[in-house]
């Protein structure tokens, strides 16, 4: 099981998209190109205020990934020690199995290099005790990954 599962405060989130563009930046994505997706529902008139539906979807490091049983190459894996779920992408071949056996769709294929990405929560971040760049990012602190118990 993983250890971790990112977790959204609706109440506290501004749709500022902050966390999406954090995570952008920090893996370097190209356009079109995104590891977290922040969605907005259209605006609604509740109690006498405006609100507005928010989600927050990045991988969610299954413990039985479908994408890490899919990939030929071993690219795609998962790490023991914390259940993090990753792409190798020296071994990667830009086939494409592991997005066709994502039942979330999370994984993406860069294009330009031919080699499959995904949110792998920072780990590199995580390892030096740091939190993701999309929890770093959220001005209202409504991001947050959990370590699970």
């Amino acid at each position: 099981m993983s250890n971790y599962r990112m977790k959204l405060d609706k109440k506290r989130c501004i749709h500022c998209k902050a966390c999406e563009v954090h995570c952008k930046v920090k893996n370097n994505n190209p356009v079109g190109i995104k590891y977290a997706v922040h969605t907005s529902g259209k605006p609604e008139l509740k109690d006498g205020k405006i609100v507005m539906k928010a989600s927050f979807r990045s991988c969610y490091h299954c413990d039985d990934p479908a994408c890490v049983a899919a990939c030929p190459t071993e690219a795609m894996v998962r790490r023991e020690s914390d259940g993090l779920v990753y792409v190798i992408k020296e071994l990667c071949i830009g086939c494409e199995s592991c997005i066709a056996a994502c039942p979330w769709n999370i994984p993406v294929l860069h294009e330009d290099e031919n080699v499959v990405g995904k949110c792998d929560y920072c780990m590199d971040r995580l390892d030096a005790g740091l939190e993701p760049a999309c929890v770093t990012a959220c001005t209202t602190h409504a991001l947050c990954l959990e370590r699970k118990k």
